[in-house]
């Protein structure tokens, strides 16, 4: 890191604050000395830190999930990247594929699928597709601010309910309100689920964690009302990052279990491929003086490693620590999850409605 760089202040609203080298690139690109030392005397910004939308054109929208320990079978993401800004979000990864970083890149490089709902129809008329739950946000968040400018997410909610197909939403935006009435309209038929990601109860740490995602309180107020409306929630206390909110997990457990939560789920934060030198680079900008614990204690989890792919241990980790958060986890559901449990989504429907409506014969 060169000295000017060092001397810049954190970039606010934004999780990473670099875009890191893309392995798939044999070139990459840096902030020179002389560029920000000339911008500094102009009197100019050197990176103008603005969102950018860019259309896509997929030929398929929803993915076959193959990993034996995520807990989906399909999901489908209308939009790549994601403008939350979450500094621990796995999905970093995947914007290397689209020839960006995963930094800052995955921030403000947002690609859009405007065809997506029209996909997704075309898949549930075929007649070889048998109704299974399709995940939406199994790599990015379907309520992202984008959303709010292309209502991608509304649009395929209305395809679900029009071919009476299981849906399950994961998401930390309390956006997922404005569909309140899709929402409603396909619990009646036992056709949907939603996840919300709450991490904390601290601003503060929620803030430098995920920094453009709802509040806590919004969060919290969301889960309440998708439960005084019936609709089933789950909240992934996702993930667990030992020294920043492992603290958190009972006092977590007990308020999403008092606002209507039925069930909870967890991981132990992994920082696989780029995501590791993101998040270390972020923690020694943000939180010098427990940087260094930190890592060691997500190295601790992971066999040594901030890098960990192993099926199975992924997820839950390893070692003490990892014993202390799992313990605690299932103490967690004891306590305030006890006599709860999520519903499974109907699946029986869907076959009647192959053709948008109800089969007479």
């Amino acid at each position: 890191m060169s000295s000017l760089e060092q001397q810049k202040p954190i970039i606010k609203g934004r999780g990473a604050q670099k875009n890191v080298r893309n392995r798939f690139f044999e070139l990459s690109h840096e902030m020179r000395d002389d560029f920000l030392e000339f911008c500094a005397k102009e009197g100019e910004d050197a990176d103008k830190n603005k969102t950018v939308y860019l259309e896509t054109f997929p030929k398929t929208i929803v993915n076959k999930v193959k990993s034996p320990d995520v807990g989906m079978t399909y999901s489908m993401n209308m939009y790549q990247g994601c403008e939350h800004g979450c500094i621990y979000c796995y999905a970093r990864n995947s914007h290397e594929y689209w020839g960006y970083s995963a930094g800052l890149d995955f921030e403000r490089r947002i690609l859009v699928k405007k065809n997506a709902p029209k996909l997704l129809e075309d898949l549930l008329k075929k007649k070889s597709w048998q109704a299974q739950t399709i995940v939406m946000s199994g790599n990015t968040d379907c309520y992202q601010p984008a959303e709010k400018t292309f209502q991608l997410t509304r649009q395929c909610l209305k395809v679900f309910l029009k071919y009476k197909h299981p849906v399950a939403i994961i998401t930390k935006n309390a956006l997922v309100l404005r569909d309140l009435d899709l929402l409603k309209a396909l619990h009646k038929d036992g056709l949907v689920a939603v996840n919300i990601s709450i991490t904390s109860l601290s601003e503060d740490t929620r803030r430098i964690l995920e920094p453009r995602t709802a509040t806590i309180k919004k969060r919290l107020e969301t889960v309440r009302t998708l439960s005084e409306n019936g609709i089933p929630v789950n909240v992934m206390l996702a993930p667990i990052i030992p020294s920043i909110n492992s603290h958190e997990i009972l006092p977590m457990a007990n308020q999403v279990s008092e606002s209507g939560a039925l069930s909870i789920a967890h991981t132990i934060v992994r920082l696989n491929g780029a995501i590791g030198e993101i998040f270390s680079d972020w923690i020694k900008k943000t939180m010098p003086d427990r940087a260094e614990k930190v890592l060691h204690q997500i190295e601790s989890c992971h066999g040594g490693t901030l890098n960990d792919s192993r099926y199975g241990t992924r997820m839950r980790g390893e070692g003490k620590i990892a014993e202390q958060i799992n313990m605690l986890i299932r103490l967690a559901k004891q306590k305030y999850f006890k006599d709860k449990m999520m519903p499974r989504l109907n699946t029986q429907l869907h076959e009647q409605y192959k053709e948008g409506q109800l089969k007479l014969f």
